[in-house]
């Protein structure tokens, strides 16, 4: 559409009516154009990639006197000679890289508005539940797997706070659980207590603290009975390939 706005910017086209018709994908819908544009004189601009129905329309329009401009012919025939391969000819595959790319969004806001249990009822509107104590990295993977088209929550779980009711719901059958070595996990949390300006006693990072925490967890992963992943010097890209094999595998399936 662009380019044949670029195109007709170069004549006196300010009268010229330009129609736009998506997603033609049989010979009726090209014949019932070329009669429409037959009556009104017109030229037809098509993006088609299906062979059969590049030929049917180059051969009407012949027939019919209409004059025709192939805008991707040109371009896919030089990138076929700069690839070394033959296109796809599929149509409809920069819709789909679209709506891919929506979804992305669209995950990632979910990851932002419902990060660290805001709102536990997006439990049930989630590909995958990710719980474990606070550092494990429930977050950075939220953020990574959305990017991969994938609505992702994250639960913490603390000693004082019960756990939301909706992770052990029958719906919730998508939870997986993450875990750390206790030593790892104090580095950790010195160091966020330093970037925050705290001691770095504070009972936060402190030995008996996440000992707690994850005897606790523990407890809450066992009555779940969700794969749980040790990330313990792992990185995010690492573990996220791990959820992506359980999810894959299909093992999360609803209780």
């Amino acid at each position: 559409m662009l380019v044949v706005k670029a195109a007709m910017t170069q004549f006196s086209s300010e009268d010229t009516l330009l129609k736009r018709i998506p997603y033609i994908d049989d010979k009726d819908s090209i014949e019932e154009i070329i009669q429409e544009a037959k009556e009104h004189k017109a030229l037809i601009v098509y993006t088609l990639v299906v062979k059969e129905l590049k030929q049917y329309i180059n051969k009407r329009t012949k027939e019919e006197n209409i004059i025709t401009v192939d805008l991707l012919g040109p371009l896919i025939k030089g990138m076929e000679d700069f690839y070394g391969q033959k296109p796809e000819r599929t149509p409809g595959l920069l819709h789909k890289l679209d709506e891919d790319y929506f979804n992305k969004i669209e995950a990632v806001e979910f990851a932002v508005k419902y990060d660290d249990g805001k709102d536990p009822r997006a439990i049930f509107y989630a590909d995958i539940i990710l719980t474990g104590v606070s550092r494990t990295s429930k977050t950075p993977l939220c953020i990574y797997l959305a990017h991969r088209g994938l609505k992702v929550v994250n639960i913490p779980l603390v000693p004082e706070v019960k756990p939301p009711e909706e992770l052990f719901a029958k719906k919730s059958g998508k939870v997986i659980g993450l875990t750390i070595k206790p030593t790892l996990l104090n580095e950790i949390r010195v160091e966020r207590l330093k970037t925050m300006g705290l001691e770095k006693d504070a009972d936060y990072a402190s030995f008996e603290r996440i000992l707690e925490e994850l005897e606790y967890a523990e407890g809450v992963l066992k009555k779940l009975g969700c794969p749980v992943i040790d990330v313990t010097n792992k990185a995010v890209e690492e573990t996220a390939s791990k959820i992506l094999q359980i999810y894959n595998r299909g093992d999360l399936i609803d209780r």
